[in-house]
């Protein structure tokens, strides 16, 4: 039976195994995702000796296409009813088959350059499908533990330190294993094979920690129709979804070249782990620090000034560009900057989705949050295309051991220039974003109709 006691506050305190639980999941992700975005498009240019404008197309084209299937599983969602909740379900039915589309990607047979493309497309897309029914889920779910805007944002914390220990893992350790396992094709299935189980066993584990806390006051049924409608008065869901293309746009970018600016311009491919970790190590211990940030000047003013500290960053790497302790403190400043940004990103949605009830009095939560996931897709399928198609321009040929001097102007401006252009939009867009505002005046409201409606229950049931 439904109490009818007033609720004063959506304050809630998650216990550590809740946070823990919830972070694991962006662990899992990144043994693939970090791969895709660092890996994958060197992997089919300088192994299986694919044109590198080809793959960026191919990406561009599934990203997009993947950005669809994004909007209809947050419909799943939010359609899905069981006794395991609404996205906590998913979790466990998609982790396999993502397990297994991740190893697919790179098993491309010996056949001619259009068998070759077909094989890329199909399991790409078949990739792309896994990690939509994982990951829209997932994401979801941060709006079902708790609406505690600052337990949030620490969940958020959590899933991107662990994300960024992902991040270190795969870097680190995915060419040293390919070697130990004999540099070649094979070394890349191998290595995979044994990422893809921990991310099985990773999942399960956030499927069994994570409890699905918030219900609607009014339990019904939601037509696609007043969904998308109510989606389309939520400005600021369309300005977060944005953001996101245009974030993921620069990360993809920075991800892709970096393997590159360590190849040709730096003289060795091995220094792509201590560039990713003099990035990535500012970043974790950094979120240490962040939740009293957030809580005392906004996301959206923290997520500005990093993007701020990532554009002097770049600026560093024009003095010499070709020298390693340059790029060093480069990736180190960039890592600073990254820390308010990648702990503020996906705490976007589950605001904009507390607006949107506040707004419409529709609380559609895998339909809102699909916006993230769109977003993001979009943004790397963009930024990988631009690589590839910019390296393409300037000449760059993967099975050649000397690369032209367009070629690699073409890398320098992968990794230094375009992310001074995309932060730059960042902090236009972040800047019309100024829901933190409002926020305050957005959870009173919903308390007092929360309250509301319970006495109109409590009412009806006399």
């Amino acid at each position: 039976m439904e109490s009818n006691k007033p609720v004063t506050s959506f304050k809630q305190n998650l216990r550590f195994i809740d946070k823990l639980g919830y972070g694991c999941g962006d662990l899992a992700i990144n043994f693939a995702w970090a791969s895709l975005g660092m890996f994958v498009v060197f992997f089919y240019t300088d192994v299986i000796g694919m044109s590198a404008a080809i793959i960026g197309t191919i990406m561009l084209f599934s990203r997009f296409l993947d950005g669809i299937l994004d909007v209809l599983m947050g419909i799943i969602v939010d359609k899905t009813n069981s006794k395991y909740g609404k996205a906590r379900p998913w979790i466990l039915w998609g982790s396999v088959p993502f397990a297994i589309t991740t190893v697919l990607i790179f098993m491309v047979p010996d056949l001619s350059l259009m068998g070759k493309i077909i094989y890329i497309v199909v399991t790409y897309n078949l990739l792309m499908m896994a990690f939509t029914a994982v990951c829209i889920p997932y994401g979801t779910l941060n709006s079902l533990v708790t609406q505690d805007q600052h337990q949030r944002e620490v969940l958020n914390l959590f899933r991107m330190f662990l994300a960024n220990i992902g991040v270190l893992i795969v870097s680190n350790f995915t060419m040293p294993m390919v070697s130990y396992f004999g540099g070649k094709q094979a070394g890349w299935i191998l290595t995979y094979a044994i990422l893809a189980f921990i991310a099985v066993l990773l999942f399960v584990f956030v499927f069994k920690t994570q409890k699905e806390r918030v219900q609607p006051i009014v339990k019904e049924k939601i037509s696609l129709k007043i969904g998308l409608g109510a989606l389309c008065k939520n400005k600021y869901w369309f300005i977060a979804t944005f953001f996101f293309i245009v974030y993921s746009i620069g990360y993809a970018i920075n991800q892709a070249s970096t393997i590159y600016y360590a190849k040709y311009i730096l003289g060795n491919s091995s220094l792509v782990g201590v560039m990713t970790i003099a990035f990535v190590i500012p970043i974790i211990i950094g979120f240490l620090f962040t939740a009293p940030i957030y809580k005392k000047y906004g996301k959206r003013n923290a997520m500005i000034a990093g993007s701020l500290i990532g554009i002097l960053g770049c600026l560093i790497t024009i003095f010499d560009p070709a020298n390693l302790t340059v790029v060093m403190l480069s990736q180190i400043m960039k890592g600073i900057g990254q820390i308010p940004i990648l702990g503020g990103v996906w705490a976007l949605f589950p605001d904009t989705i507390e607006y949107g009830e506040w707004k419409t009095g529709i609380r559609n939560e895998g339909l809102l949050y699909s916006g993230g996931s769109l977003g993001q897709k979009m943004g790397i399928g963009l930024g990988t295309a631009l690589t590839g198609w910019i390296l393409d321009y300037g000449g760059y040929n993967g099975i050649q051991a000397l690369q032209s001097d367009s070629a690699m102007t073409s890398i320098v401006w992968l990794f230094i220039y375009i992310p001074i252009i995309i932060s730059v939009v960042q902090i236009i867009v972040l800047y019309i974003y100024d829901i933190d505002k409002h926020y305050k005046q957005i959870v009173s409201d919903l308390l007092k109709r929360k309250n509301l409606a319970l006495d109109t229950i409590h009412q009806n049931s006399i």
